[in-house]
């Protein structure tokens, strides 16, 4: 039976390169999408024209009713659990905090954070040797921003990330006994379509300078990071931090 792959955020981005390339590695995906339904079928449809097993299910991944009828609908459909890549964040309008009011501030943590602790939990439920479950592994997507800071543009994304790594580190030690990895990803400069939603769509460009590499990233280059850590070959890492940031 084919492993079964949840990828939150799946639609666009580096959740789609994600979830095409575990299709062409022999996953069953779940793609999961909160608005943009066209996007999120697309992906499916490349992944059944691959030969891949594929669904888009809708869920906000802040709702904790949503998160447990995304897994529920995976169970039905899918069958057993076996990886996760908690990959669903936002960011909003670039600003300095003293512009930031509290519903901004929430909305990112709910998403970036507690829908990450949400998806993580019902993995854990259906993964882990305590539960009955034949381990897996889980892979958060992070962002050099955790290091960084973001200054002047989004330090409330950044202080997201920060928390983010510090759960996979947390929640790696707490499962390792049960046959579950944890591991996250820091993608620098990357071209996806978040840098639109902070109202600077050419930020990569504009910033590529910085990069030790002087170019930004492809989706599919983070892709590669998660799905090796989500494979057999990366079987002796867990609470592991991968930068791939072009050295930034």
């Amino acid at each position: 039976m084919a492993e079964v792959l949840v990828v939150t955020g799946g639609g666009r981005g580096i959740g789609a390169a994600t979830a095409r390339l575990a299709g062409r590695r022999g996953y069953a995906v779940c793609v999961n999408y909160r608005r943009d339904r066209d996007s999120a079928l697309r992906v499916v449809d490349d992944l059944e024209r691959a030969g891949a097993r594929a669904l888009a299910v809708a869920a906000d991944v802040a709702v904790e009713a949503d998160v447990v009828r995304l897994f529920a609908t995976v169970d039905a459909e899918l069958g057993p659990l076996t990886a996760l890549v908690n990959n669903a964040g936002i960011v909003e309008r670039q600003m300095r905090l003293e512009a930031m009011d509290a519903e901004r501030i929430a909305r990112v943590f709910a998403i970036n954070v507690t829908g990450s602790f949400l998806c993580a939990r019902e993995a854990v439920k259906r993964m882990s040797t305590r539960h009955g479950g034949k381990g897996g592994a889980i892979v958060n997507v992070s962002s050099a921003a955790a290091r960084l800071g973001s200054a002047g543009e989004y330090v409330d994304y950044a202080a997201s990330k920060g928390a983010i790594d510090t759960f996979t580190i947390g929640l790696a030690r707490e499962v390792a006994e049960e046959g579950i990895r944890v591991n996250a990803v820091r993608p620098g400069l990357t071209y996806t379509e978040i840098h639109a939603l902070g109202g600077d769509p050419n930020r990569v460009d504009r910033v590529k300078d910085r990069v030790p590499m002087i170019r930004g990233a492809q989706p599919e280059e983070i892709a590669n990071a998660i799905l090796w850590l989500l494979s057999a070959e990366a079987a002796y890492a867990t609470g592991a931090i991968l930068d791939v940031s072009g050295g930034l």
